[in-house]
């Protein structure tokens, strides 16, 4: 029945890979429209950012902290010329059970190219003379988190001269940091390391590029994987169709493995509108069973998280770590207006299986 069906189908793969790389701090503020993994949020909009329950685990109730953001601008529509999706993810790793997603959370921001908060030409390459970089305050005015960058409205009492998103972080930053500045034994200027964030990195982005002789086996996978989400119910394809002795899942595995294998350091994979790599048979999303945009339109895949990001983010620990197989985001079809606001978007986990571990 599969090898019927790939006859019939033809799939155009247009994905584009991520890697990580070191740069200036003044490269991922802002107004450079960067795509970035780790510290503070560059957000775009100046107003109307996520608001504290809004980014709290749906598990745990504690915020989450950023995690990553991607610059995806859409040309077709005006509305999005300057567009970015914000992941984030609770640091409890308990949260972490098998394939459950809730531990993270996503949203979509876009301008037009005449907006209130950007110029209408495309930034300089070069370091600016005067770098504005002030992670308490946006340039709208609305007050940041001193420890994680996001929304924050609660000043410290003593001295009221930084601001949280919550009591938590608040403690946090006052145990760290903050209790030697209200006591004046240190300066409020000077900089530390916050090792409560991830580290920073940009996420640069180029086209992928398989070899000639993978370009069949390529086809063969994309169109087995649409074959897995539109089916969502891999138990009735029968043993037969894969090679003798070997289950589904080790199959799906295998086909992932071969895939990034050409470029290994990837941590991210976008094709809006094409398929996710998956790196299980188990808990594959059924598009129909992703849920509508509050538009009323369709979500569609936009891009995936891949595991090797995780070597990079430093969450390792004995007892238990953050951990994903793929970490999937289907965002609008249609990219619907949201103005200045931040809208949540949908967000798929996948766990390896205990075969592929």
């Amino acid at each position: 029945m599969l090898s019927r069906y790939m006859k019939k189908t033809i799939i155009k793969s247009d994905v584009t890979l991520g890697f990580l790389e070191e740069a200036e701090s003044w490269q991922l503020l802002s107004n450079q429209f960067p795509s970035k993994v780790g510290g503070r949020p560059a957000w775009l909009s100046q107003v109307d950012l996520p608001t504290l329950p809004e980014l709290l685990c749906e598990k745990c109730k504690l915020p989450t902290v950023f995690l990553l953001q991607v610059y995806a601008p859409i040309s077709e529509y005006d509305r999005c010329f300057h567009r970015i999706l914000f992941v984030f993810c609770c640091k409890t790793p308990a949260c972490y059970t098998r394939n459950d997603g809730r531990c993270f959370k996503v949203f979509r921001c876009q301008l037009p190219r005449i907006n209130k908060f950007y110029p209408f030409d495309p930034p300089s390459d070069e370091m600016p003379e005067h770098v504005l970089e002030d992670h308490q305050v946006l340039g709208s005015g609305l007050k940041l988190c001193r420890l994680c960058g996001c929304l924050g409205q609660k000043a410290c009492s003593r001295c009221h001269s930084v601001t949280y998103c919550c009591k938590e972080h608040q403690t946090i930053d006052w145990k760290n940091r903050h209790k030697k500045e209200c006591a004046n034994e240190v300066s409020p200027s000077s900089k530390e390391l916050n090792s409560f964030l991830f580290p920073e990195w940009e996420l640069v982005t180029e086209p992928e590029e398989l070899p000639a002789k993978d370009e069949e086996a390529h086809e063969s996978q994309n169109l087995y994987q649409e074959h897995m989400a539109l089916n969502n119910d891999l138990e009735n394809i029968e043993l037969e169709s894969m090679a003798l002795h070997e289950t589904q899942d080790s199959k799906v595995f295998q086909r992932f493995k071969e895939r990034i294998a050409n470029e290994p350091e990837q941590v991210l994979r976008h094709c809006k509108g094409g398929l996710p790599l998956w790196v299980s048979a188990e808990h594959v999303l059924n598009e129909e069973e992703t849920p509508k945009c509050s538009c009323g339109a369709k979500r569609i895949f936009e891009f995936q998280i891949m595991p090797q990001l995780l070597n990079h983010l430093k969450v390792d620990r004995t007892d238990a770590c953050i951990d994903w197989g793929t970490v999937v985001i289907y965002t609008c079809a249609e990219s619907c207006d949201l103005g200045t606001k931040y809208s949540a978007e949908f967000i798929w986990k996948q766990d390896f299986s205990d075969l592929a571990v």
